[in-house]
């Protein structure tokens, strides 16, 4: 009978009849993998970019979808909670992966690498089918994150051939999450702006690729059947590469497919997507940033003059004026009608769009060449930053007469703050008391609840409010909020148009304006604020519809 003294056995027991576990319990496994030291290095290193590859392509994903789609929080937020899930199916799958384990991640990575790699165009060019569109789009996210969540568990467990298992899962685990996070931080930083989304999703492929053959060389004596991998691993690299060298022309198809007209001029830039069209017809230049038209230049004059004219006729004769958004000029162009204007500040997040309206021929000679005025300054900064600092400032920096909201849609919430009663009470304080604001509201027909919320919000940040709205050929119905100071004793309603050059805008149609149908009318709608974002919600329900 053996006696336990403690946890210890007794003397009775001999040594021999006790056999101690193997400190690497892995080590009994018939597919263990030997490795030297360089192999395992190597092998460590490509955790790090497989992790980096796997974030990547996701944010590519949400990014596609996002300027296509709009909404970009529902677009990252199911895209990488579906990642993450696909993910936990890879891990889970990757135990009935036992035998041939290096054959096996040579295989997945020139599987991610042509899935990830392709993931950007596939979207685009089946986005003109739009039924097809949320399928596929949930069809790459999940292959790509089962093909993810796939490789960490076999790469630990071939890296268990050099140390514990232990060890082995300490150092993959911490260099996925160290490359999660330089995917994560170099998509928006580096790849987006510089590569655009086709090259960036092009790039990532072929650095996919690259481990793939990486592995064979360096692994070949591990595993003979490497070898049989090698033409699908340079067929898979061609595509790639083919795409990456031609990805300017493949962007051009798979975006004149989205766009009646022919695309001119396109660019990623580090904010948003630009493109221009031109149509073969009447020469007709239109402004689409995301894919949300901008303007159109046969009726962009009724826009931009419903937008600037009655703020500027709203009091005395105005000096200082702000411009926020309106980086392609043309609303500057309008400003600059009136001779008692000393200086417009123009404040552009993005300056590649300004860039543009000086050096694109089309449209500067749509905006006059407006920015060659000394009277112009621009400012490539958030608007609500800006504002913000002026205000902080205001001790020392004098008021504006006019300030003039001329920013795209609220199809986000980096937008939508900008249409925020914090926003609207900071433009208040850096308006003169006798000053006018204006800022352009969507359409009160298809976005009618995203209109009279812009209302009710400018109401409730301390502004006297006229709503308006044009006819435009290329928007449909379009609106606008004319606002003053409540305490500033001025009524917007009853404004005299400046005597400047107008080819749309009368007193007669201003007051017209300012009636609305029964489908249009105001409707009970929240208010908008930064800290609950009602008003992009209300938009996306309504272009949605």
């Amino acid at each position: 009978m053996v006696e336990l003294s403690g946890n210890c056995l007794s003397d009775s027991m001999t040594q021999s009849q006790v056999k101690p576990l193997p400190e690497n319990i892995d080590s009994q496994d018939p597919q263990r993998v030997e490795l030297s030291k360089s192999q395992t290095s190597w092998l460590l290193f490509s955790v790090l970019i497989v992790a980096l590859c796997g974030i990547a392509y996701e944010l590519i994903i949400a990014a596609v979808s996002s300027y296509l789609l709009g909404n970009s929080v529902a677009q990252f937020s199911i895209t990488i909670g579906l990642f993450m899930f696909s993910m936990g199916i890879g891990s889970y799958l990757s135990k009935f992966m036992v035998t041939d384990l290096v054959f096996r991640f040579v295989q997945i990575e020139v599987a991610v690498a042509l899935v990830g790699g392709l993931s950007a165009i596939l979207l685009f060019l089946v986005f003109p089918y739009f039924g097809l569109y949320h399928a596929l789009m949930y069809l790459l996210t999940l292959v790509i994150g089962i093909l993810v969540g796939l490789e960490i568990p076999i790469l630990t467990r071939i890296l268990t051939g050099s140390g514990s298992v232990s060890e082995s899962l300490a150092h993959v685990l911490s260099l996925d999450y160290l490359g999660a996070l330089i995917g994560s931080v170099g998509f928006p930083l580096l790849l987006l702006p510089r590569l655009g989304l086709f090259r960036s999703s092009f790039g990532i492929g072929i650095l996919n690729i690259a481990i793939a053959g990486l592995a064979i060389i360096v692994l070949d004596k591990n595993c003979a059947r490497l070898r049989s991998l090698r033409l699908l691993v340079l067929l898979t690299a061609g595509i790639l590469i083919g795409g990456l060298i031609f990805s300017a022309q493949i962007a051009r198809y798979a975006e004149g497919m989205l766009f009646a007209d022919e695309v001119i001029y396109q660019e990623q830039s580090p904010y948003q997507r630009v493109v221009f069209t031109k149509n073969a017809r009447n020469g007709e230049l239109r402004l689409y940033l995301d894919g949300h038209l901008q303007f159109a230049q046969s009726d962009e004059y009724r826009y931009h003059e419903s937008l600037v004219h009655p703020a500027m006729s709203c009091g005395g004769m105005p000096k200082r004026i702000l411009v926020l958004g309106g980086g392609d000029g043309l609303a500057i162009r309008e400003v600059l009608k009136y001779n008692s204007v000393d200086s417009i500040d123009l404040v552009d997040i993005d300056p590649q769009i300004t860039t543009l309206a000086q050096s694109f021929g089309p449209l500067r000679a749509l905006n006059g060449n407006c920015f060659l005025d000394p009277r112009v300054h621009i400012h490539s900064t958030d608007a609500f930053s800006y504002v913000l600092q002026y205000y902080s400032e205001s001790r020392d920096r004098e008021p504006y007469d006019r300030i003039i909201v001329d920013l795209p849609d609220p199809h986000n919430e980096a937008l939508n703050k900008l249409y925020s009663r914090e926003f609207y009470k900071l433009c208040k304080r850096v308006l003169k008391d006798d000053g006018a604001m204006v800022t352009q509201s969507g359409s009160p027909i298809v976005t009618r609840e995203a209109f009279w919320s812009i209302y009710v919000t400018l109401i409730d940040s301390g502004f006297r409010t006229v709503p308006y709205r044009t006819a435009l050929n290329s928007f449909g119905e379009w609106g606008f909020q004319l606002a003053v100071k409540a305490e500033s004793g001025l009524d917007p309603q009853r404004i005299r148009l400046h005597p400047v050059d107008r080819r749309y805008l009368s007193d007669e149609v201003f007051q017209y304006s300012q009636c609305f149908s029964l489908d249009t009318e105001r409707l009970s709608v929240p208010v908008n604020t930064i800290f609950e974002p009602k008003l992009y919600l209300l938009y996306e329900k309504g272009v949605g519809q």
